[in-house]
């Protein structure tokens, strides 16, 4: 999930407010959703994704959890890419859906939550639990006018301002 390495670091030193906090995740998600890559749709704005183009998460199953790979484009999708590696685990295993990433060797700590998914969709809605930040992630790298439509309602719904929303140019495959 090399394309929410760069979103959960950004999660993790993000800026800004939200004008309430999400509810708490209740929804489970199956773990072999979350391996693979995530490619960022749209996210509020924060402080490290400033100029983030492209942006994707890698996950991989490990012993502990996962491997993380957070990626983007500074600038433009013909920058250099621009990578965060974490950790992440599972803290309330009986929804999987509240994850605590681990950035710079153990040094910074962030939990995210897993706000609302759609397997059959493929997109996740992934944010911190003060509500400050939050995304919006594709299984692909971009979704069908329809389904980013739901999404963000989706977003909405749970008290988002959707108005601040960026929708950075999607990675190639």
């Amino acid at each position: 999930m090399r394309a929410l390495a760069p979103l959960v670091l950004a999660f993790a030193l993000a800026g800004g407010s939200a004008l309430a906090a999400p509810p708490a995740p209740t929804q489970r998600i199956e773990l072999t959703k979350m391996m693979g890559r995530w490619y960022e749709v749209a996210r509020l704005p924060n402080k490290i994704q400033t100029g983030c183009q492209g942006g994707t998460s890698d996950w991989q199953r490990v012993a502990d959890g996962f491997a993380v790979v957070q990626a983007c484009h500074k600038g433009s999708l013909s920058a250099p890419v621009t990578e965060w590696k974490a950790r992440a685990k599972v803290l309330d295993p009986s929804t999987n859906a509240k994850l605590q990433m681990t950035f710079f060797n153990g040094l910074e700590r962030q939990e995210y939550w897993v706000l609302d998914h759609r397997s059959d969709q493929g997109w996740l809605i992934l944010g911190t639990p003060g509500g400050r930040s939050v995304w919006l992630m594709s299984q692909r790298p971009t979704l069908p006018a329809a389904v980013k439509s739901q999404a963000v309602a989706r977003l909405k719904q749970l008290g988002y301002d959707v108005g601040r929303l960026e929708f950075p140019q999607p990675a190639r495959n």
